[in-house]
């Protein structure tokens, strides 16, 4: 073990700017808190907002269309952008009924003809 002696002026100089750095990194953690996080969408939310299934909501990031950030592995959504995607998904789930086949029952009048 080393032991290495400091004047006690140096010794508080150091205190003082170790104690000023704590701080500043408390006022940006704070700074953070600003923002609310609470005010940001989890997949959950966004799912039940736009009526899609997860899966969906994974394509929508993956393809671009929708912005997400993810903190610690959980994604969050701005609500402006949510609310911007959707007229899209509703074209999206109108154009997929189109394109749906009619049911067996349905034909059964043209096997009639």
């Amino acid at each position: 073990m080393e032991i290495i002696n400091i004047e006690k002026e140096a010794f508080e100089g150091f205190e003082a700017q170790f104690n000023h750095f704590v701080k500043k990194m408390k006022e940006m953690g704070n700074r953070g808190m600003d923002k609310r996080l609470g005010e940001w969408l989890d997949n959950q939310d966004v799912c039940q907002i736009l009526r899609i299934k997860p899966r969906t909501l994974q394509t929508l990031r993956d393809n671009g269309i929708l912005a997400y950030s993810q903190i610690s592995h959980k994604t969050y959504y701005k609500p402006e952008d949510v609310q911007r995607i959707i007229k899209v998904v509703e074209d999206r789930k109108k154009d997929a009924a189109w394109r749906k086949p009619r049911k067996q029952s349905d034909h059964s009048c043209d096997a009639m003809i």
